[in-house]
Protein backbone atom coordinates (compact mmCIF):
# COMPACT_ATOMS: atom_id res chain seq x y z
CA UNK A 1 0.00 0.00 0.00
CA UNK A 2 2.87 2.35 0.75
CA UNK A 3 4.38 1.77 -2.68
CA UNK A 4 1.00 2.33 -4.34
CA UNK A 5 0.46 5.53 -2.33
CA UNK A 6 3.91 6.81 -3.33
CA UNK A 7 3.12 6.20 -6.99
CA UNK A 8 -0.25 7.89 -6.57
CA UNK A 9 1.45 10.92 -5.02
CA UNK A 10 4.10 11.08 -7.74
CA UNK A 11 2.05 10.39 -10.85
CA UNK A 12 -1.65 10.22 -10.09
CA UNK A 13 -3.98 7.32 -10.84
CA UNK A 14 -2.28 6.44 -14.12
CA UNK A 15 0.94 5.62 -12.27
CA UNK A 16 -0.72 2.83 -10.29
CA UNK A 17 -0.36 -0.50 -12.01
CA UNK A 18 0.17 -3.90 -10.42
CA UNK A 19 3.59 -4.21 -12.04
CA UNK A 20 4.70 -0.68 -11.05
CA UNK A 21 3.60 -1.18 -7.45
CA UNK A 22 5.35 -4.55 -7.23
CA UNK A 23 8.57 -3.05 -8.62
CA UNK A 24 8.41 -0.09 -6.22
CA UNK A 25 7.80 -2.42 -3.27
CA UNK A 26 10.55 -4.82 -4.36
CA UNK A 27 8.07 -7.69 -4.55
CA UNK A 28 7.11 -10.17 -7.25
CA UNK A 29 4.13 -9.18 -9.39
CA UNK A 30 2.15 -12.07 -7.95
CA UNK A 31 2.17 -10.32 -4.55
CA UNK A 32 0.11 -7.37 -5.72
CA UNK A 33 -2.31 -9.48 -7.71
CA UNK A 34 -2.72 -11.85 -4.75
CA UNK A 35 -3.66 -9.11 -2.28
CA UNK A 36 -5.50 -6.85 -4.70
CA UNK A 37 -7.93 -8.62 -7.02
CA UNK A 38 -8.33 -5.66 -9.32
CA UNK A 39 -6.69 -2.39 -10.20
CA UNK A 40 -9.64 -0.64 -8.53
CA UNK A 41 -8.82 -2.44 -5.26
CA UNK A 42 -5.21 -1.34 -5.54
CA UNK A 43 -6.17 2.28 -6.27
CA UNK A 44 -8.62 2.27 -3.35
CA UNK A 45 -5.91 1.00 -1.00
CA UNK A 46 -3.48 3.63 -2.28
CA UNK A 47 -6.02 6.43 -1.81
CA UNK A 48 -6.91 5.25 1.66
CA UNK A 49 -3.27 4.90 2.70
CA UNK A 50 -2.36 8.28 1.27
CA UNK A 51 -5.40 10.01 2.78
CA UNK A 52 -4.86 8.45 6.20
CA UNK A 53 -1.18 9.45 6.10
CA UNK A 54 -2.12 13.07 5.35
CA UNK A 55 -4.65 13.08 8.18
CA UNK A 56 -2.08 11.58 10.55
CA UNK A 57 0.34 14.41 9.71
CA UNK A 58 -2.44 16.89 10.33
CA UNK A 59 -3.31 15.32 13.66
CA UNK A 60 0.35 15.39 14.68
CA UNK A 61 0.48 19.09 13.85
CA UNK A 62 -2.73 19.62 15.83
CA UNK A 63 -1.33 17.72 18.82
CA UNK A 64 1.50 20.23 19.07
CA UNK A 65 -0.86 23.18 18.81
CA UNK A 66 -1.65 24.98 22.03
CA UNK A 67 -4.96 26.73 22.60
CA UNK A 68 -4.31 30.41 22.05
CA UNK A 69 -5.40 33.27 19.86
CA UNK A 70 -3.40 33.23 16.64
CA UNK A 71 -2.98 35.91 14.06
CA UNK A 72 -4.60 35.55 10.68
CA UNK A 73 -1.30 34.77 8.96
CA UNK A 74 -0.54 31.81 11.24
CA UNK A 75 -4.09 30.49 10.93
CA UNK A 76 -3.92 30.76 7.13
CA UNK A 77 -0.70 28.73 7.08
CA UNK A 78 -2.16 26.06 9.39
CA UNK A 79 -5.26 25.71 7.22
CA UNK A 80 -3.28 25.58 3.99
CA UNK A 81 -0.97 22.93 5.45
CA UNK A 82 -4.05 20.74 5.82
CA UNK A 83 -5.70 21.55 2.51
CA UNK A 84 -2.62 21.70 0.26
CA UNK A 85 0.10 19.95 2.20
CA UNK A 86 3.11 21.45 3.89
CA UNK A 87 5.28 21.15 0.78
CA UNK A 88 2.81 22.85 -1.53
CA UNK A 89 5.10 22.99 -4.54
CA UNK A 90 3.33 23.61 -7.83
CA UNK A 91 3.59 20.02 -9.07
CA UNK A 92 2.47 18.53 -5.72
CA UNK A 93 -0.60 20.80 -5.63
CA UNK A 94 -1.41 20.02 -9.26
CA UNK A 95 -1.26 16.27 -8.60
CA UNK A 96 -3.36 16.68 -5.45
CA UNK A 97 -6.15 18.40 -7.37
CA UNK A 98 -5.88 15.98 -10.29
CA UNK A 99 -6.47 13.13 -7.82
CA UNK A 100 -9.46 14.90 -6.31
CA UNK A 101 -11.06 15.61 -9.67
CA UNK A 102 -10.29 12.17 -11.07
CA UNK A 103 -12.03 10.60 -8.08
CA UNK A 104 -15.30 11.77 -9.64
CA UNK A 105 -14.82 9.21 -12.42
CA UNK A 106 -14.26 6.44 -9.89
CA UNK A 107 -17.54 5.97 -8.00
CA UNK A 108 -16.03 3.23 -5.82
CA UNK A 109 -13.80 5.92 -4.23
CA UNK A 110 -16.61 8.32 -3.32
CA UNK A 111 -17.50 6.79 0.09
CA UNK A 112 -13.83 6.80 1.08
CA UNK A 113 -13.37 10.39 -0.09
CA UNK A 114 -16.47 11.51 1.85
CA UNK A 115 -15.10 9.85 4.99
CA UNK A 116 -11.66 11.41 4.57
CA UNK A 117 -13.20 14.82 3.83
CA UNK A 118 -15.34 14.64 6.98
CA UNK A 119 -12.26 13.82 9.07
CA UNK A 120 -10.39 16.70 7.44
CA UNK A 121 -13.23 19.10 8.28
CA UNK A 122 -13.14 17.91 11.92
CA UNK A 123 -9.39 18.53 11.99
CA UNK A 124 -9.79 22.02 10.51
CA UNK A 125 -12.59 22.85 12.94
CA UNK A 126 -10.30 21.92 15.83
CA UNK A 127 -7.47 24.04 14.40
CA UNK A 128 -9.81 27.02 14.28
CA UNK A 129 -11.03 26.32 17.82
CA UNK A 130 -7.51 26.05 19.23
CA UNK A 131 -6.66 29.29 17.45
CA UNK A 132 -9.47 31.14 19.19
CA UNK A 133 -11.70 31.39 16.10
CA UNK A 134 -15.22 29.99 16.24
CA UNK A 135 -16.32 28.50 12.93
CA UNK A 136 -19.45 26.64 11.93
CA UNK A 137 -19.70 23.92 9.29
CA UNK A 138 -21.18 26.25 6.67
CA UNK A 139 -18.41 28.82 7.01
CA UNK A 140 -15.75 26.11 6.93
CA UNK A 141 -17.19 24.75 3.67
CA UNK A 142 -17.09 28.27 2.22
CA UNK A 143 -13.43 28.68 3.15
CA UNK A 144 -12.52 25.28 1.70
CA UNK A 145 -14.34 26.18 -1.53
CA UNK A 146 -12.55 29.53 -1.60
CA UNK A 147 -9.16 27.82 -1.31
CA UNK A 148 -10.10 25.22 -3.94
CA UNK A 149 -11.24 27.93 -6.36
CA UNK A 150 -8.12 30.02 -5.81
CA UNK A 151 -5.89 27.00 -6.37
CA UNK A 152 -7.70 25.87 -9.52
CA UNK A 153 -7.56 29.40 -10.95
CA UNK A 154 -3.86 29.62 -10.11
CA UNK A 155 -3.26 26.28 -11.83
CA UNK A 156 -5.14 27.47 -14.94
CA UNK A 157 -3.05 30.62 -15.03
CA UNK A 158 0.07 28.52 -14.51
CA UNK A 159 0.76 30.58 -11.41
CA UNK A 160 4.05 29.30 -10.05
CA UNK A 161 2.70 29.50 -6.49
CA UNK A 162 -0.91 28.28 -6.05
CA UNK A 163 -0.42 28.27 -2.27
CA UNK A 164 0.27 32.01 -2.34
CA UNK A 165 -2.89 32.59 -4.38
CA UNK A 166 -4.92 30.54 -1.91
CA UNK A 167 -3.27 32.33 1.03
CA UNK A 168 -4.22 35.75 -0.38
CA UNK A 169 -7.86 34.72 -0.74
CA UNK A 170 -8.04 33.00 2.63
CA UNK A 171 -6.31 35.90 4.38
CA UNK A 172 -8.85 38.33 2.90
CA UNK A 173 -11.76 36.09 3.94
CA UNK A 174 -10.47 35.70 7.51
CA UNK A 175 -9.17 39.26 7.91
Amino acid sequence: MTAAAELLFEGGFDAIRHRAVAERAGLPLASTTYYFDSLDDLIYAAMEHYGRSELARGRAQLAGLSTEHRGTETLVELVLDQLLGEDAEYEAVLLRYERLVATGRRPYLRPLMRTLAAELRELLTEIFARSGVAIDARRLEQLIALVDGAVVNALIEVDPDPRAAAARMLRAALG
